[in-house]
């Protein structure tokens, strides 16, 4: 049976010392002395870890102490834990043996825990010293030898050998000095060796010494006056000579704890005793005495924490001459409440920590206890939940907080978190501690723009260094993290550098043009912002600007027709014969800039016969007032002037001679008779050009609905004035066809875009002269071609006579079947001119010339 109790205890301390060393990764012990200096080397404690002095400062060694006080500090560069503050064993355990203090070594990158404990031995530093240094003993000469007096002790705060050691009497005849100990503790006595005699000697003067075990040996000394008295020669006497009770911390106040008594077998004042501590010491000052009846009770508020322990002497003494008085010894024992909260104390904290910090990272080391003892002494440690931290439990009553997710500056800079401790006594006591954590900023945010994209537009000929517009960006991060600097990505327009057109204020985002812009080179382009920070690494972000070239009335009307090539007359025929309205020639002109900038009007300027010649404000036809006669010269010279309708007005002259002469039939006439008599002939043909047109209305009204479709699809996805298309798109031309009608005054035109809008792609026009006699279709290469449709302005169209222009920017059949439709749904929606479609078709069937 004994064998078995025996077996299952040391399975019982092998499971304790398995579960403490799963606890505690590891123990180390250092021995020091007392009162040792600041910055005196206790032992290499990084050694002693299996530490790598290098690896110090990157595994964060601390150590922090259960006292709140930080005794010792770790040198990083050499591992050494050095003295940081004065230690006095005294004030720190007492007379506890041994002194033991604990502390506990951090490392971090991974979280190790590592108990250290510096026992603190004790120094001779203390003398034995009695409370009073003078005692007055009354002594009656009848008292018998071998009585005994009862002597103060004293009280010397060193411990083991150096604690008090002894007591001696000074050399004297009549006295002796005897030792007793009682619990532990050296009580003197002065006995009696020989009956005193008043009448020889009634004052006896003595020295009592005390010393420790030190070395060298320290003393003290307490100074004793023997009064020598007569008669009474009984003293009281104590039922017990040592008396012990226990009483709760929280007793009440002049509750009685304990009665003591004692006898005197005198008779009257000499038997009447009263009762008095022996000393007025601290142990006295929380209790009270009832002379009289010798009741004990409670004076102040106890703390067990404090003191749990109190020895006191009483002293009876009597009332009769000498007086006499006996002794008892008591011992009070204090009981633990749970009248203490637990504390929680920060031993270090790292705040702030960065925003990126990854999942447990180490924010703050904290440590937790109670005053109390036992059940009432254990304690538990939570956290509030919600912030993403969470506590690990490191040694007893030891934990880490650490980081349990993700943190984001720029949605909580600062956290306070609520630590809630709680111990296990009835009923609970608890209490809390928030601790604030700042959250340092990284460089997680790139910039954003205010808008991803930019519409700008600028006036043609605009002098340099003009600002544009200005791109704004904010980055939510602090400091140089958020600085932001603008720049121009690198791109070109037309082969040049986009650095030679724009350039832009790095710090405030605003966009200045190195040069002034020529509509009828370049009509839109794009570039490239990015914003980016200062952080490391630093971050950026792109939007696009979209400047748009607003035509400036700064070309002079080009005149096609007449050609001037060989000469800069042009030389026209006509017959005598011709009747008012005979067309004589036609004047055409083009202009390069755009909208009213290119309308084109034109005029007589100068003539021979002003009667005789008219010039169309429109057409540039020339035609007859009245009818030529014989007094007319033969030759006449006109001088046309044509005037664009820009700001200023931008005019050019051609000079055309006429020759008139006689026998030269009038192909007007001619026309006009074949015209009347094939309208008669085939009014079945004017039937079917009725029917195709319906045919090609109908499908020309479809394709405009289909485009409108689109467009709008194309406004709603992308909110923007032009369509846009992604790189895939901008791959094949003639997939990007578009039909865009326009109406600008008296020119009503389509155009037919295709391939990559931002390419200067050849592009063709159609003239159509429907007022005309002799409607031409024309077929030109301008300079240039229009890149963004969406930027013409939509005109009044209210004069007329009217004008068609068709662009493509691809010239193929396919091409000029769309411009065909394009004409066909303008020509749908101008109803009122069924005329000038009937002419339309009459004569692109009769003539159809390139130039």
């Amino acid at each position: 049976m004994m064998k078995s109790i025996f077996f299952k205890r040391r399975i019982w301390w092998c499971c304790a010392y398995i579960l403490l060393l799963s606890t505690i990764e590891a123990q180390i012990r250092y021995t020091i002395p007392e009162e040792l200096r600041e910055g005196s080397v206790v032992g290499n404690i990084a050694k002693d870890l299996g530490l790598d002095v290098t690896k110090v400062i990157d595994r964060k060694l601390q150590i922090s102490s259960e006292t709140g006080k930080q005794y010792f500090i770790v040198d990083v560069e050499k591992g050494d834990l050095i003295v940081n503050e004065r230690i006095d064993r005294e004030d720190l355990c007492g007379y506890n043996v041994p002194c033991v203090l604990p502390l506990q070594a951090v490392l971090e990158n991974p979280l190790q825990m590592h108990r250290v404990e510096i026992e603190v031995q004790d120094i001779n530093d203390h003398t034995p010293n009695f409370k009073s240094i003078e005692r007055i003993l009354n002594i009656p000469e009848s008292i018998n030898s071998g009585a005994k007096f009862l002597l103060e002790s004293a009280i010397d705060s060193d411990v083991q050998s150096n604690s008090l050691k002894s007591y001696s009497l000074s050399n004297n005849d009549n006295f002796i000095l005897n030792v007793k100990t009682q619990d532990g503790v050296k009580i003197p006595e002065l006995v009696l060796k020989h009956s005193l005699d008043r009448e020889k000697q009634p004052i006896h003067k003595l020295i009592l010494m005390a010393s420790d075990g030190g070395n060298p040996v320290r003393t003290g000394t307490c100074e004793i006056t023997v009064l020598v008295l007569d008669n009474n020669d009984n003293a009281p006497e104590f039922e017990k000579p040592f008396y012990e009770t226990t009483v709760d911390e929280n007793e009440t106040i002049h509750k009685e704890i304990l009665r003591v008594k004692a006898t005197d077998l005198d008779d009257g004042l000499n038997g009447e005793v009263e009762y008095f501590f022996a000393d007025e010491t601290s142990d006295t000052t929380m209790f009270d005495i009832n002379q009289q009846t010798g009741a004990i009770t409670v004076k102040g508020k106890l703390d067990h924490e404090k003191s749990n322990l109190y020895k006191f002497d009483i002293v009876a003494k009597d009332k009769g001459n000498p007086q006499m008085e006996g002794h008892c010894s008591v011992k009070i024992k204090v009981n633990d409440v749970n009248d203490n909260a637990p504390d929680i104390t920060i031993t270090s904290l790292s705040s702030p920590i960065p925003e990126n910090s990854p999942n447990g990272t180490v924010v703050s080391l904290i440590s937790t206890k109670d005053a109390d003892f036992g059940e009432n002494g254990k304690v538990s440690l939570t956290l509030t939940p919600g912030p993403p931290f969470r506590l690990s439990p490191t040694i007893s009553n030891h934990y880490a907080l650490l980081t349990n997710g993700p943190l984001d500056r720029e949605s909580y800079s600062e956290y306070k978190v609520v630590l809630n401790v709680v111990d296990a006594g009835s009923p609970s006591l608890s209490s809390w501690k928030v601790v604030t954590i700042g959250i340092s900023d990284v460089n997680d945010n790139p910039p954003v723009f205010s808008d991803k994209s930019y519409t700008v537009y600028v006036k043609e000929n605009s002098g340099h260094d003009s600002i544009l517009c200005s791109v704004s960006a904010i980055d939510p991060d602090l400091g140089e993290n958020a600085k932001i600097s603008y720049s121009i990505l690198d791109s070109k327009i037309q082969g040049v550098p986009v650095s030679s057109y724009i350039y832009i204020n790095s710090e405030n985002g605003s966009l200045f043009s190195m040069q002034s812009f020529d509509f009828e080179k370049i009509k839109v382009f794009q570039i490239h912002v990015q914003a980016k920070d200062h952080g490391t690494p630093s971050l950026s972000s792109n939007a696009t600007v979209h400047v748009f070239i607003l035509d400036q009335n700064d070309n002079v009307p080009a005149v096609i027709y007449p050609s001037t090539v060989t000469g800069s007359v042009s030389h026209q025929r006509m017959p005598r014969s011709a009747k008012t309205g005979h067309l004589v020639t036609k004047v055409t002109a083009v202009d390069a800039d755009s909208g009213h900038n290119a309308w084109l009007f034109y005029r007589l300027a100068e003539a021979t016969d002003a009667s005789l010649f008219n010039v169309n404000l429109h057409t540039g036809e020339v035609r007859t007032k009245r009818s030529v006669s014989e007094q007319d010269d033969s030759s006449q010279r006109l001088l046309i002037e044509i005037k664009d309708n820009g700001e200023p007005i931008q005019s050019t002259t051609v000079t055309v001679d006429i020759l008139i002469e006689d026998g030269i039939p009038e192909p007007i006439s001619d026309y006009r008779l074949k015209t009347t008599e094939d309208n008669k002939k085939n009014g079945k043909i004017t039937l079917y050009l009725i029917i195709s047109l319906g045919t090609v209305s109908v499908f020309s009204l479809l394709t405009f609905f289909t485009l409108i479709v689109k467009c709008v699809k194309n406004s709603v996805r992308n909110s923007g004035c032009c369509v846009r298309r992604t790189d895939s798109g901008y791959k094949n031309p003639n997939r990007n066809l578009q039909i865009q009608l326009n109406t600008d005054g008296p020119i009503k035109y389509v155009e037919v875009l295709g391939g990559d809008m931002m390419s200067q792609s050849q592009s063709f026009g159609s003239y159509l002269s429907p007022m005309s006699e002799f409607s031409d279709l024309t077929l030109i290469k301008p300079s240039s071609t229009t890149i963004c449709t969406d930027t013409l302005n939509v005109l009044d169209a209210s004069l007329p006579d009217s004008a068609w222009t068709f662009e493509s920017q691809q010239v193929s059949i396919s091409d000029f079947i769309v411009c065909i439709i394009g004409v066909s749904l303008w020509v749908t929606f101008d109803l009122f001119n069924f005329n000038v479609i009937f002419i339309f078709f009459i004569n692109v069937n009769n003539k159809f010339h390139l130039k």
